[in-house]
């Protein structure tokens, strides 16, 4: 017996530390560690806060991309939506409208193309790279032409606090993605519509067959990511004090990179939450560690590009050794 016990720890413990959360949790830590030893910057309490602050969009919008990612879709549109949403913001702003409106405005403005997106992809049928590559110009000429391909300086409100408030030495912006993660992950491991979500991306035959409304989920969840892109261009408009078409336009890649990084599997049906901020992490610290070592800009594109392929083959390779 006390053998039998011990073999089903050593397979638990086992089948834990081959999590990819967990596997990329320990990339993390040697990355931190090796930066630590060739930069006497990168472990000061103010670099560590600035990566921390930097990645708030990749985690804040990988939860979003994950639940997509995890019901077998994709959305290249997230990073147009924060320009839009910010540039919505700024206009109703320069119209007068309360900060609490403005707030209310830039989430409305990423939830209603999240939900076009859902439709187009649900009932319409579309291929959600197809969806979403559209919606993703769609918002980046929106924006633009709202604007007029000015950026529009928004005056300090307390939104402002947002993105460039702290809480002691703590970014809010920190503390609003840590809350998001973790509602993120409590929505995905312990709701019926998280559940859905899992099998759904697993086969989405099977939902169907046992009753789950497959068109809702999937409505739901690219309607989860436009209010999350909201979220993220309120971070921004504070943070940088201005409005612009650009804000979040090339995020999409970053944040498909960190939710594949964090083990949320291309194929569907798998991964875990907080792999999300783990991978977000990973690319903060990819993209400090560039800056420190004075990497150029043509290299960083390279070995971003590197790190993507990568975690998508290890995830390849690793479902192909299960179903063996």
């Amino acid at each position: 017996m006390k053998a039998s016990s011990k073999n089903k720890q050593s397979i638990s413990l086992k089948q834990f530390l081959s999590r990819p959360e967990i596997t990329m949790t320990f990339v993390l830590i040697i990355f931190c560690l090796a930066l630590t030893l060739a930069s006497d910057v990168f472990a000061t309490p103010q670099n560590i806060l600035n990566i921390l602050r930097q990645i708030a969009v990749y985690a804040i919008l990988g939860i979003g991309e994950a639940y997509i990612i995890i019901t077998g879709g994709i959305d290249l549109s997230v990073g147009s939506l924060v320009g839009w949403s910010a540039c919505v913001g700024g206009v109703v702003a320069e119209w007068g409208w309360s900060p609490g409106m403005v707030l209310i405005a830039m989430l409305v403005a990423g939830i209603i193309p999240g939900i076009i997106n859902g439709i187009l992809v649900a009932w319409v049928g579309l291929p959600p790279f197809i969806a979403t590559l559209g919606m993703l110009n769609i918002a980046y000429g929106g924006a633009l032409m709202i604007t007029k391909g000015f950026p529009i300086r928004y005056r300090g409100t307390w939104l402002h606090q947002f993105g460039g408030g702290y809480i002691g030495i703590v970014p809010i912006s920190v503390i609003v993605t840590i809350v998001l993660v973790i509602i993120g992950y409590v929505i995905a491991e312990h709701t019926i519509f998280g559940r859905n979500i899992y099998a759904l991306g697993n086969s989405e035959k099977a939902a169907k067959l046992s009753g789950i409304k497959t068109d809702y989920v999937k409505i739901m969840t690219y309607a989860i990511t436009g209010l999350l892109a909201g979220v993220c261009a309120v971070i921004q408009v504070g943070l940088l004090g201005t409005a612009d078409a650009s804000l979040g336009q090339g995020a999409e890649l970053d944040v498909i990179a960190a939710v594949v990084i964090g083990g949320i599997s291309m194929s569907g049906g798998e991964g875990n939450i907080f792999g999300v901020l783990v991978g977000a992490m990973i690319m903060g610290v990819l993209r400090n560690a560039f800056v420190l070592l004075a990497v150029s800009g043509y290299a960083q594109i390279v070995a971003l590009g590197v790190v993507v392929v990568i975690a998508v083959a290890v995830d390849s390779l690793r479902r192909k050794k299960a179903t063996v």
